[in-house]
């Protein structure tokens, strides 16, 4: 107990205020992408009707090898990835383990000079992140598991009364899981963005605004973003708001 209070005892104000402006960061924009504004919806949830009409489409299509196809590769992506977290955490955990081997770290990077309860702390921060993705991978994978089940209970008649609601029911699953799934790629941006702390408070601070810019323009400024707008309707406007009227032709002499 005294060991694990003495690790925060050795922070600063600015060491506690850059912590707090990563985990802000990390719950506000994941916060944002889910429930964004009515007029600038993100990525994450204009894709959410095109899974829906995924397993709309699907309900005719024979034969059904093309949507197979597509859920194994999302199953293989989280898989990957979850995988990779894996590893990164048995990395994290034996270099935690060893601090003659975090010291000489240290060294080499040539980093401002604490005591090895703080360099422990600091990584694990990081760590925290990753075991976070690495769970949200874990959760995601199993949730396309469930729609795959779903998906092949769907019958093939469009006619047949359980059609519909089971192709909805899927791309609940399949929702769910893509969210999951994007919450996992979150915690591994700012799991990179927390070794920023490395370099001191100053250096956490920077790296997690620099990956809050990039999550939030990918969401909601990126060319992915436009290509998927220019197939969809233009969002609905509240009823107090008007649109322009159109300028009269111009007269013919």
């Amino acid at each position: 107990m005294d060991s694990f209070i003495s690790r925060f005892s050795a922070l600063t104000f600015a060491d506690l205020a850059a912590v707090a402006l990563i985990f802000s960061a990390w719950i506000g924009i994941g916060w944002f992408t889910e429930h964004p504004p009515a007029g600038k919806p993100s990525v994450s949830v204009l894709m959410k009707r095109f899974r829906r009409e995924w397993m709309r489409q699907f309900i005719t299509r024979e034969p059904r090898i093309f949507d197979g196809n597509i859920l194994t590769t999302l199953r293989e992506g989280t898989a990957f990835f979850a995988s990779a977290c894996m590893i990164a955490i048995g990395g994290a955990l034996a270099l935690l383990s060893n601090t003659d081997q975090l010291r000489g770290l240290v060294q080499d990077l040539e980093l401002d000079r604490g005591t090895a309860l703080l360099w422990e702390l600091k990584l694990l921060l990081p760590t925290f992140f990753v075991v976070n993705a690495f769970l949200k991978f874990v959760w995601s994978h199993r949730l396309f598991g469930y729609c795959a089940i779903l998906m092949a209970a769907v019958p093939n008649q469009h006619d047949d009364p359980n059609a519909i609601p089971r192709a909805d029911q899927a791309a609940d699953l399949n929702i769910t899981a893509a969210r999951s799934f994007n919450a996992g790629l979150r915690s591994v941006y700012f799991a990179l963005g927390a070794l920023g702390w490395l370099a001191g408070a100053a250096g956490l601070i920077a790296t997690a605004l620099l990956v809050l810019f990039i999550t939030w323009r990918r969401e909601f400024a990126s060319a992915s973003r436009r290509a998927i707008m220019r197939s969809l309707p233009p969002p609905h406007l509240p009823v107090h708001v008007e649109l322009p009227a159109k300028a009269p032709a111009p007269r013919q002499p």
